[in-house]
């Protein structure tokens, strides 16, 4: 049984959107959903399940970093039949190609970490996304005329501002799998998935970057970011 997660089994939808911040959560139930209900608040983890446009959908926090997402992931994947997850969060920009807003569609993730090797055993440091939740929320975007980019993402263990040596971390960087930018969860949750036989898709907002000089501040992380939540949310519920 989950230890992490008071919910009662049925009150998770089939398909989570998952922000990494609590707030941004609670913000996307009070804007988004309709006849939304409160279902976890263990830890500060807000889960609310709701509907939007009439199909029942869960939105959910994971916290921050791989061990986080790789526990809440888990235990929805695992104790609750969740099928789909789609992870909203905002990510930094290695390259020019990026620029702050962006919406990108992670294709794979890269991390140095030790995230599967620890969960099973195995090693692995590059892991896709479910093609079949990516190709939806391609569909999704055309539909609806949003613009986005789609590539491969570092994730990482330490926020990039505060790297000692942005170069250096950027230079050991594997070349061959042209990463745009960086985040810190998309490997953990994409590996859960493919462990657990589920899907899973990340979709970023560039709020940083190592390359451009503007930033977000705190209040536009948690609100500016509507479009990004908009394009889940409609993808979520063609799931």
């Amino acid at each position: 049984m989950p230890v992490h997660n008071e919910a009662k089994v049925g009150e998770i939808a089939k398909t989570v959107v998952m922000p990494g911040d609590p707030m941004r959560a609670k913000y996307i139930a009070e804007n988004f959903l309709e006849d939304y209900k409160l279902v976890n608040q263990v830890r500060g983890m807000y889960a609310f399940t709701g509907k939007y446009k009439g199909k029942e959908i869960t939105v959910m926090a994971h916290g921050m970093g791989m061990p986080s997402v790789g526990i809440y992931s888990y235990e929805l994947y695992k104790f609750y039949g969740v099928e789909n997850i789609i992870r909203i969060g905002s990510c930094g920009g290695h390259t020019e190609e990026l620029d702050i807003l962006d919406i990108v569609l992670v294709d794979n993730a890269y991390t140095e970490g030790n995230f599967a090797n620890n969960m099973t055993g195995k090693e692995c440091h590059f892991i896709g996304s479910s093609r079949d939740l990516n190709a939806v929320i391609e569909e999704t975007a055309k539909e609806i005329g949003q613009s986005y980019k789609k590539g491969n993402m570092t994730c990482t263990e330490c926020f990039d501002p505060y790297l000692d040596d942005p170069k250096q971390f950027l230079n050991r960087l594997p070349k061959e799998y042209n990463l745009l930018g960086s985040e810190m969860e998309s490997f953990a949750l994409f590996y859960t998935a493919y462990h657990l036989g589920k899907h899973a898709a990340c979709l970023l907002t560039v709020s940083d970057s190592l390359v451009h000089s503007r930033e977000l501040t705190p209040e536009q992380r948690q609100t500016s970011m509507n479009e990004m939540i908009r394009l889940g949310l409609e993808a979520a519920i063609k799931l």
